[in-house]
């Protein structure tokens, strides 16, 4: 099967989305590393294909079950019941090809918070917006045994967020490496919410109606503090690329975590931030020596040496606020040439 032109037709036709015989053209998209995804032209409009792979497109070997696909469906669901303009609309799933429809955001319409932040385009209202719909969907699914049993998927988070994140960072700093492991015990034994798993600016567009969240692979019932330490943790490493919007990029984190505990109310604020400032400084060195760094700093070893020398010891003694990992960063860089 030719991946420009998949024989994925007739899996259209079966759940009435493309009438027999009618015209189709299948354009690959690129961005994922996990899934094969297809914009598929019909007469008229356009839809999204998505197949999860069975090994991730990336330089080490990655492996992870092809069944996250059907759980990204499930939380697309949720998703587009509580937050409809968020998502794109859920069409069909077929379980046995391992697939699902969705529907097509043009690009011109949506771009991507990650392009636009990297080109330094930095406003701290779309990060409030971000945290906004984040609480509105944890609080949605908080406390839900319906939804704990539906997402009971730790081995699939385990194997694309805490193996690679946080133990195979463990494995490469032993002297730390009991604070790292005992972060993936506490995160892995905490179930109170229903985790995306991956609120990366690359999954998130700007949508005439705000933040439109994509790519739920990881979706977990679990610990929310994740999701925020993994958005949060962007925006800091984005100043290492973006130094002339620094300011900015802090502005965005401050405003970011208002607006998340302004809406959060399913947990005390004080207990879930001092989980997400824990889990911050593993995830920010986890993006230079765990399984998946951050393309920007490959290149770039001073950069690498900095983040590990904030990250580590916040480790070893955590805040229980998250503006202090922040503080912490801003004397760091202000004290070293980025330029």
């Amino acid at each position: 099967m030719d991946a420009r032109n998949p024989d994925l037709g007739h899996i259209l036709q079966r759940h009435g989305l493309a009438a027999p015989g009618e015209a189709m053209h299948w354009v690959p998209l690129a961005g994922g590393v996990s899934s094969e995804i297809w914009r598929v032209d019909l007469p008229g409009r356009s839809l999204c294909v998505k197949r999860a792979l069975p090994k991730l497109k990336v330089g080490v070997d990655w492996e992870a079950p092809v069944s996250r696909n059907a759980y990204e469906w499930a939380w697309l669901r949720f998703a587009a019941e509580n937050q409809p303009q968020a998502v794109p609309c859920p069409l069909a799933h077929d379980p046995a090809a391992g697939l699902f429809v969705m529907s097509f955001l043009a690009p011109e319409m949506h771009p991507v918070w990650k392009e636009q932040l990297l080109r330094g385009l930095v406003e701290p209202s779309f990060a409030a917006e971000v945290a906004t719909l984040l609480a509105r969907l944890h609080g949605a699914s908080a406390h839900r045994a319906d939804l704990a049993a539906s997402f009971d998927t730790l081995p699939n988070f385990h194997a694309l967020r805490l193996q690679p994140y946080l133990l195979v960072t463990a494995g490469r700093h032993p002297d730390i490496a009991d604070r790292l492991q005992a972060l993936a015990l506490r995160t892995s034994s905490t179930r109170l919410a229903l985790v995306h798993g991956d609120v990366s600016p690359k999954n998130i567009l700007r949508g005439p109606q705000g933040p439109v969240l994509l790519d739920a692979e990881c979706a977990w019932y679990g610990d929310p503090a994740f999701d925020i330490a993994f958005c949060l943790n962007h925006l800091l490493l984005k100043c290492l690329v973006q130094p002339a919007r620094a300011d900015a990029l802090f502005d965005s984190f401050a405003a970011f975590v208002a607006a998340y505990f302004d809406n959060a109310r399913f947990e005390p604020r004080h207990l879930l931030e001092a989980r997400a400032a824990s889990l911050l400084p593993a995830l920010f060195l986890a993006r230079v020596d765990g399984q998946s760094p951050v393309e920007y700093l490959e290149a770039r070893p001073q950069q690498q040496a900095l983040v590990r020398r904030v990250a580590r010891p916040l480790i070893v003694d955590a805040p229980e606020r998250l503006a202090e990992i922040a503080e912490s960063w801003r004397l760091a860089i202000a004290r070293t040439n980025l330029t």
